[in-house]
């Protein structure tokens, strides 16, 4: 039963067929026994868990339908979660217990969903492999010594060793989809705007956005339906009303124009990438699409811009944490320099560190023109090539990364982990919808397929992936793992 999908899981439940309870005991027993082997858990909520399922169940007897009620989810640690640990994966927040809800978190209470708990990620998102936690590394299902992904590794980790029905997670320059690939899931990175980001402990405002990590696109539609819609708490959340994602997902692609940017099937791909993304290109001709050569010639600069926009917001949403009002502080500091300074030191990783310091000087004076400045303006010709590329075709598609999953602790130049994202990173940047899917297996390991579409295309999007889906059987593979 832990193997199906939410929506199967959503028919399942509505049967009787099983109840949340039950469904909740068998993801728990299923975490129990696999978590120390792949660390996809920081927190597991087990009493209010089955509390939620508990509540679920009732509310089910007394005839509420809700399409998620009773299935089990995990948040991402990233999202404030009342009265439950809410570390960002860092041991600055280590002990720190957030006082209210997140939008998101909200928004799955009240569909019933049931929080088994918080996933391990990169230290405040920071990272493309999961190794920067500070709860240690995630390993990824489908062979132990190699990553996840990140930053939402733990989350994806989770959903593709059926540790729960789905999870949340954030996508600052490709974190939900890059672990996606690399774990054969689903992974849906929504418009900037899409999603509020109100209880989202900060990495970088202006590229932050919170999406699903599923096993179908089916999966986050029915998400989608309860994460996305306007929040007055969140003045960058657009002002847009809900659409209802489940009901753009049956159109079929007869008439869909594809563009596929020559710059991502360039120096670099794995061959054995390249070959599984032209089988699924030559699947989508045959499901009644047309395949387009397109340009997105600033596409090389969106690395280097990224890494100056990124640091740079990111060292001022840092800065809040100083060891005086909540967080780790460091013991008898001898003054309040000294208090900022170790709390900061001993608080935060070499990663962090490194981006705040990165971004502090970004930002600093002589500097802001020669890197910020142009860093945006690079940002806007970015933009500006997607836009003209949506002129000609409805939907961009490619790789998500250029390789599949590798092992851990075999990329120690900070500048290789950064080309990690080499393929996700101008989504985020200009603000678009993407959505990695599986595309299969490349000895052994998954390959993932970028479908990039335009501003608040999010149907258009999830339905080219779910008519994919259907017509194949990828998102169905899984990994064998051994069960204590």
């Amino acid at each position: 039963m832990i193997e199906k999908t939410a929506t199967e899981l959503a028919r399942a439940l509505h049967s009787g067929e099983i109840s949340s309870v039950e469904l909740t005991k068998a993801y728990l027993n299923r975490i129990s026994a696999l978590n120390n082997q792949l660390n996809a858990f920081i927190t597991i909520c087990e009493e209010s868990a089955l509390e939620q399922a508990r509540a679920a169940d009732t509310r089910r007897a007394a005839g509420d339908s809700s399409p998620l009620l009773g299935i089990p989810l995990a948040h991402k640690d990233i999202f404030c979660t009342k009265d439950q640990i809410t570390s960002c994966g860092s041991r600055m927040l280590h002990n720190f217990t957030a006082p209210y809800d997140a939008y998101v978190v909200e928004r799955f209470n009240a569909a019933g969903a049931v929080m088994l708990g918080k996933t391990n990620m990169d230290e405040f998102a920071m990272g493309s492999s999961n190794e920067t936690s500070f709860f240690g590394p995630v390993r990824n299902p489908w062979d132990t010594e190699r990553v996840p992904g990140g930053s939402s590794g733990g989350s994806a980790a989770a959903v593709a060793a059926d540790l729960c029905a789905m999870a949340t997670g954030t996508d600052t320059g490709g974190s939900i989809r890059q672990p996606a690939a690399f774990c054969g899931i689903t992974g849906f990175k929504p418009s900037y705007g899409r999603v509020s980001r109100w209880g989202m402990i900060a990495f970088a405002s202006s590229l932050d956005q919170a999406g699903p990590l599923c096993k179908s696109a089916e999966d986050a539609a029915l998400m989608m339906n309860v994460m996305a819609g306007p929040d007055r708490r969140d003045s960058t959340c657009a002002e847009l009303e809900t659409e209802d994602y489940q009901a753009g997902i049956g159109q079929g692609l007869k008439g869909l124009k594809i563009g596929l940017p020559r710059q991502h099937f360039a120096e670099g791909l794995s061959a054995e990438v390249e070959l599984r993304i032209r089988d699924a290109l030559a699947e989508f001709e045959k499901l009644g699409a047309t395949v387009i050569d397109i340009d997105l010639p600033n596409n090389h600069l969106s690395v280097s811009a990224y890494y100056v926009v990124a640091p740079a917001e990111a060292s001022a949403n840092l800065s809040r944490y100083d060891g005086v009002r909540y967080g780790y502080r460091c013991e008898q500091p001898v003054d309040l320099e000294d208090l900022y300074k170790r709390s900061r030191s001993e608080g935060f990783g070499e990663e962090v560190k490194r981006r705040i310091m990165v971004g502090t000087y970004a930002l600093s004076a002589g500097y802001f023109d020669a890197y910020y400045r142009k860093a945006q303006k690079i940002r806007r010709l970015i933009k500006n090539d997607f836009d003209t590329a949506f002129n000609s075709v409805d939907v961009i598609i490619g790789p998500t990364s250029p390789h599949t999953a590798f092992t851990l602790g075999s990329k120690t130049d900070p500048v290789a982990m950064y080309l990690e994202d080499i393929y996700t990173i101008a989504v985020n940047l200009a603000g678009l919808p993407g959505i990695s899917i599986p595309a299969g297996l490349c000895g052994g390991l998954p390959a993932g397929l970028h479908i990039i579409g335009n501003d608040f295309a999010e149907s258009r999007v999830l339905n080219v992936a779910h008519q994919f889906q259907l017509a194949t059987d990828f998102h169905r593979q899984k990994p064998a793992l051994k069960v204590n």
